[in-house]
């Protein structure tokens, strides 16, 4: 079987590299193939600016920040004969946001995937959280080597526990060689060995252990702490030997110069076992519990050491039934006490390091890696990429449940705040019609749905605010600070239109006579402006909310001229933009281009004119071209936007995007009754939760929020309203076309 092994491989110097490196001789090894230069796969990831010499087996090496190189890689497995790809996943080793380039690889794989997970953290962030479950949505299988890490997975990331696996961390297998002999090859004849190794950084709590030393040394003059290890490299990159400095600092304030040897080198493993061979104790002092695995404790485990540890949940779980003793963290004085009694006591020592090579031989290299085999083996066998029940356009389960909550946190008596740091609103931004319009939009949305109080509430706010915010002369003003001063005298034509837009909708579905009534004054006092829109988006927002207004109007004919000229204004942009490979209404796609062809199809259920209908057919099919390629939808990338004859720009996405595709395609379904509509229309609400260019959600379940954008790095974590309020239009919008489809289907 051939395998497509992702993770860091030697010489990096990293400990996910040995980890790779190891499970791929083991498996090959239980498959009988051991050259594997010719039988094995490795795709690699280097730090940005690093060059190594990489064995023959690595076929691909992936830049960490070039996004790119992740697509090609998913690209290269594919086109290659791998049938099963195992990815080793730490957080840090992959580029963008906690490492969210290695999500849009996934995604894109055609071969079963198997994830080994080095770290499951009990409190993660949004994206670290978003990151392991979009991997476990993935994955056929996970596998995990504590059982602290299951639980995690299960309670935490709701990852169904029949898809992971517990295998341990292996251990590699040298020739034992003697305590004595290996003290002997070393210069350590008549020395009391305390040993720790690894790559030093802060939280390895080294100095812990040197603060026991002195009333250890007290009771075994002829102790010896041994400190093998360089400085990690991204330590080294951003603080120095600051680390080093400071334990070297410690020994020579105490008096340990001669009682600690510091072994600044990143040891081969022949070397590294002939130190645990000769250590009489072997110390793991880690500063805090988060720790699901650590390779080096394996490894004591693996070679027979007497190990005491701090209590992180690896250490729990491999020093448990003897194995081991553990000291609480940062504990100077209890590490002195048990050391010294252990050190006093060889009847003891022999013991624990009895019992730990018993467990070690069961984690040999050999052993795991007939585990990761056999796995293979099954999920190649049971994995079918074509296998999909036959689904809804819309499966209705994936919804998050209807909650206003982070609407009304960024609701006062003013109106609704324009932006949030985070799930906070940023009361020093103030507000804006656009906004308050949208949320007008959005409430009468849901009263009409499900005649939701809570959205009757909050309707006379946000039209008080439109209100307000209306001048004498019946324009609009668009900023307002919070201290509630007016900011500009007049807004754009966008949020003119987006203002006509909601008041239309208002004056069509207005749940009493009220709010219609002051919805029509305010309206008709804005009409005279309708002349002076000249651009492209304001005239399509504003065709919307008349042909909201015109379907209870129809006999209204100055308000049918007055479209008319507006549908001139983007009908005279698509003649003069469009050509055979570009049929568009500009030169240039930018943002919220869906309104463009929604405006269009609104407007020929009003006049039944099939010129506007079929223009709009040829820019949505044009927009799909560009937008919807691939299995989720991508919106053009507001940093740069898409120009005629150029590449297009990925990034900044825009929520407000997807908020346009979704109307738009629902509008084309009740035009065609074409249930494909209806499952575009789905893929692109998909968006927010995930299905997208990082496949990352933005839709944030505890917030009830949406955040503002999906960046190269990840996504831009600020709740506003603007992509709060696309977010539940587009929600409310999707629960209207499942309804509207079933009852298409049952007439």
């Amino acid at each position: 079987m051939k395998i497509a092994f992702i993770g860091t491989y030697p010489p990096r110097q990293c400990g996910i590299g040995a980890f790779t490196h190891h499970l791929v001789r083991a498996v090959l090894s239980g498959s009988g193939n051991k050259e594997a230069e010719k039988n094995a796969m490795v795709i690699t990831v280097n730090e940005d600016g690093q060059m190594h010499s990489y064995p023959g087996e690595v076929k691909l090496v992936v830049r960490q920040n070039h996004q790119r190189d992740y697509i090609e890689a998913a690209r290269f497995i594919n086109y290659s004969d791998a049938q099963v790809c195992i990815l080793q996943h730490e957080f840090g080793i992959f580029g963008g946001d906690d490492g969210v380039f290695i999500l849009p690889l996934l995604h894109r794989l055609e071969v079963p995937l198997v994830v080994t997970f080095h770290t499951v953290l009990s409190d993660p962030s949004y994206i670290q959280r978003s990151i392991i479950e979009e991997i476990g949505k993935k994955a056929a299988r996970i596998v995990v080597m504590s059982r602290r890490a299951v639980d995690f997975l299960t309670g935490i990331y709701s990852i169904p526990k029949e898809k992971i696996m517990l295998i341990e961390h292996g251990a590699p297998e040298f020739d034992h060689i003697s305590h004595k002999l290996a003290k002997q090859k070393h210069g350590l004849t008549g020395k009391k060995v305390l040993f720790t190794f690894g790559l030093l950084s802060r939280n390895k709590g080294i100095e812990t252990v040197i603060n026991a030393l002195p009333a250890v040394v007290k009771e075994h003059p002829d102790l010896l702490y041994v400190i093998m290890g360089v400085t990690h490299p991204s330590v080294l990159k951003h603080t120095g030997e600051e680390y080093r400095n400071y334990l070297r600092r410690l020994v020579k304030n105490a008096g340990l110069e001669k009682h600690v040897y510091f072994k600044n080198e990143y040891a081969t493993e022949s070397l590294l076992f002939e130190y645990l061979y000769a250590c009489d104790i072997y110390i793991t002092p880690y500063l805090n519990e988060a720790q699901i695995t650590s390779g080096t404790l394996s490894y004591a485990i693996g070679a027979g050491c007497a190990v005491v540890s701090t209590p992180y949940w690896h250490a729990q779980e491999l020093l448990g039934n003897g194995r081991g003793r553990l000291f609480d963290y940062k504990n100077s004085e209890q590490l002195a006490g048990i050391l010294i009694e252990l050190l006093k006591n060889e009847d003891k020592l022999v013991s624990i390091r009895d019992k730990a090579l018993n467990y070690g031989r069961k984690i040999r290299w050999s052993k795991i890696g007939k585990q990761y085999l056999f796995l293979a083996e099954y999920v190649n066998d049971n994995w079918d990429k074509d296998r999909e029940l036959e689904r809804p356009p819309i499966d209705i389960r994936m919804l998050p449940s209807y909650n206003l909550e982070h609407v009304k946190r960024l609701t006062d008596d003013t109106g609704i705040v324009q932006h949030a740091k985070y799930g906070i609103p940023n009361l020093k931004e103030g507000y804006c019609v656009d906004d308050n319009s949208r949320a007008l939009l959005m409430v009468l949305m849901a009263h009409r749905q499900n005649k939701d109080k809570e959205a009757l509430r909050l309707m006379p706010v946000y039209l008080s605010f439109v209100h307000y915010m209306q001048r004498e002369n019946g324009n609009f003003r668009n900023f307002l600070s919070f201290s509630r001063q007016f900011l500009d005298e007049y807004g754009s034509e966008d949020s003119f239109g987006r203002t006509i837009w909601a008041l239309g909708y208002l004056l069509r579905f207005s749940p009493n006579d009220s709010f219609r009534q002051i919805g029509k004054d305010i309206f008709f006092k804005s009409v005279q402006h309708f002349d002076r829109i000249e651009t492209i988006r304001g005239a399509a927002n504003a065709i919307i909310g008349i042909c909201y207004y015109l379907k209870i109007a129809q006999n209204d004919e100055g308000m049918v001229q007055t479209m008319n000229r507006l549908l001139n204004i983007i009908t005279s942009g698509y003649m003069e933009h469009c050509t055979d490979d570009w049929k568009w209404f500009e030169d240039v796609m930018t943002y919220d281009n869906a309104i463009i062809p929604l405006a269009l199809l609104l407007a020929y259920e009003i006049t039944g004119d099939g010129g506007l209908y079929n223009i709009a057919m040829e820019s949505v099919e044009f927009l799909e071209s560009k937008t919807m390629s691939s299995d989720y939808f991508m919106p053009v990338g507001n940093k740069g936007w898409l120009k005629k004859g150029e590449p297009m720009n990925e990034y900044d996405q825009q929520s407000v995007d997807v908020m346009a595709m979704v109307l738009m395609y629902y509008q084309i379904f009740q035009v065609t009754k074409d249930r494909g509509y209806i499952e575009r229309m789905f893929k692109c609400y998909l968006w927010f939760l995930g299905e997208n260019s990082l496949r990352l959600p933005l839709f944030d379940h505890e917030t009830q929020g949406c955040c503002d954008g999906l960046e190269s790095h990840g996504v831009n974590r600020n709740q506003g309203a603007e992509s709060t309020l696309a977010y539940w239009i587009s929600h409310l919008a999707i629960l209207a076309a499942h309804e509207k489809e079933n009852l298409y289907l049952n007439s």
